[in-house]
Order: C-alpha cells, then sequence, then structure tokens
C-alpha cells in the first residue's frame, strides 16, 4: 500500500520538541520519521524504545 505523508501543525512542548528532535539527530532519522515510528509502534501496542535509546533519551532529557 502506498503511503501518502501531509504536513501537519502540532503544538508540543518546547522541552519534549528538543528531546525529540536530538533523539531523531542521534539516530540519523528525521523528527516527522520519528514521530511516525513512535505512534505506529503504540498502535500495534509495542515498546517504541529499546532500553538503549531509553538510556539515550534519560541523558538527553537531563540536559
Amino acid at each position: 500500500m502506498p503511503v501518502e505523508h501531509i504536513q501537519t501543525g502540532v503544538r508540543l512542548e518546547k522541552r519534549l520538541v528538543k528531546v525529540l528532535k536530538a533523539l531523531a539527530e542521534h539516530k540519523d532519522m528525521t523528527l516527522g520519521d520519528l514521530i511516525e515510528g513512535i505512534v505506529l509502534h503504540a498502535f500495534d501496542g509495542k515498546q517504541p524504545f529499546s532500553p538503549e535509546t531509553l538510556a539515550v533519551v534519560a541523558q538527553l532529557k537531563a540536559i
């Protein structure tokens, strides 16, 4: 099935966006791809991050 992407205006908390952007950069992906992956995992009832990635998130949150 072909995937069609659209632009959307989503309002998020500033510190959350900073952590998400840094995590996306760490994983060498776009912010949109990261958020899309998180949501797809959540819809499937799966954990979106490995323990290693959660450790990176904790470090980024501390900055």
